[in-house]
């Protein structure tokens, strides 16, 4: 036990002289990587953030059936229960034509123009019936349903069911595609570029060591124990590599709250992408540590199995 640790001790202290001797090559290696891990991490926070605003603005969405004033409550109740009856919808609430002007006073509570208008009059708001759907994609459902001959003679005006927050939706679905497709992408590139780095590292230092890892070989020494310390080499770009990618993504941060005083840049909400990222700081970092560690050591351990073929010679 005692002999695999200190054989174990060796190889970890071994890569980090390898690190520093190899300070240059590393700095190379580690810059791709830094780029990979730092755009892995803006994807995923941006993505969780349009999500977010996806979800902000799908819970604001309804569809509001305007009752003609013949229609009786009877009447009403049986297209509300029908109306509940329906996969698409989550929730149905009825408002009488007094529920109503309630409503819409607390609406314009500071428009006092507006508010002496509308009780100079009789109330002209109709009943109104607004549905929550399950789904964006729902809506269309409940069009159908509402849109029939039986259920379209009850009403006064045609149905709304916020057209414009369904465009914004369908902008940000779209730029978040965008986005998922031109991030993967990225990552794939960059990804690839830094195992190329890396491999071409270790080749070449395996190229100015040859005749010492032939001589380890001669006296013994195991495959594991002479590819250990490249092994451990690229796990610290890795390290460093997460470490600083973070630290990229809170000075963005910090810069777009302090800087530019800044709440949201076109559909991206800044607020939440911060917040988003500081809830979940050491979480992301794990993440981006794994990610790290997993790119160094794979690619140290291609190319090692390659390059670290040694045979002794025969006599």
């Amino acid at each position: 036990m005692r002999a695999k640790f200190t054989t174990f001790s060796r190889i970890i202290r071994t890569g980090m002289v390898n690190f520093v001797r190899n300070m240059w090559l590393a700095i190379a290696a580690m810059a791709i990587m830094i780029v990979t891990l730092t755009i892995i991490l803006f994807s995923v926070i941006v993505n969780a953030t349009f999500s977010n605003t996806v979800q902000q603005i799908t819970n604001k969405i309804d569809v509001s059936v305007y009752l003609k004033d013949s229609v009786t409550p009877a009447q009403s109740q049986s297209l509300v229960g029908q109306l509940k009856s329906l996969p698409a919808v989550q929730h149905v609430r009825y408002l009488s034509k007094e529920d109503a002007l309630k409503q819409y006073e607390a609406q314009n509570v500071g428009n006092t123009q507006l508010l002496q208008a509308i009780n100079e009059t009789d109330n002209p708001l109709p009943a109104t019936i607004k549905i929550k759907p399950r789904t964006l994609n729902d809506i269309d459902q409940i069009r159908a349903f509402i849109e029939k001959p039986d259920t379209a003679k009850l009403q006064s005006d045609p149905a709304s069911d916020s057209g414009d927050r369904r465009e914004a939706i369908a902008k940000i679905t779209h730029a978040t595609n965008i986005l998922r497709r031109v991030g993967a992408g990225a990552v794939v590139v960059f990804a690839v570029i830094s195992v190329l780095i890396i491999f071409n590292t270790i080749q070449m230092a395996i190229f100015n060591r040859r005749d010492e890892l032939q001589i380890m070989r001669l006296l013994g020494a195991s495959t594991s124990y002479i590819r250990g310390p490249f092994v451990v080499e690229t796990i610290i770009y890795g390290i460093f590599s997460a470490i600083i990618s973070v630290l990229i993504i809170n000075a963005v941060f910090v810069t777009a709250s302090s800087s530019l005083q800044a709440t949201s840049f076109g559909l991206l909400d800044i607020s939440y992408s911060q917040s988003f990222f500081e809830n979940r700081y050491w979480e992301l970092l794990l993440i981006q540590l794994a990610l790290g560690i997993f790119i160094g050591a794979a690619s140290s351990i291609i190319a090692t199995r390659r390059y670290l073929k040694f045979k002794t010679p025969k006599r």
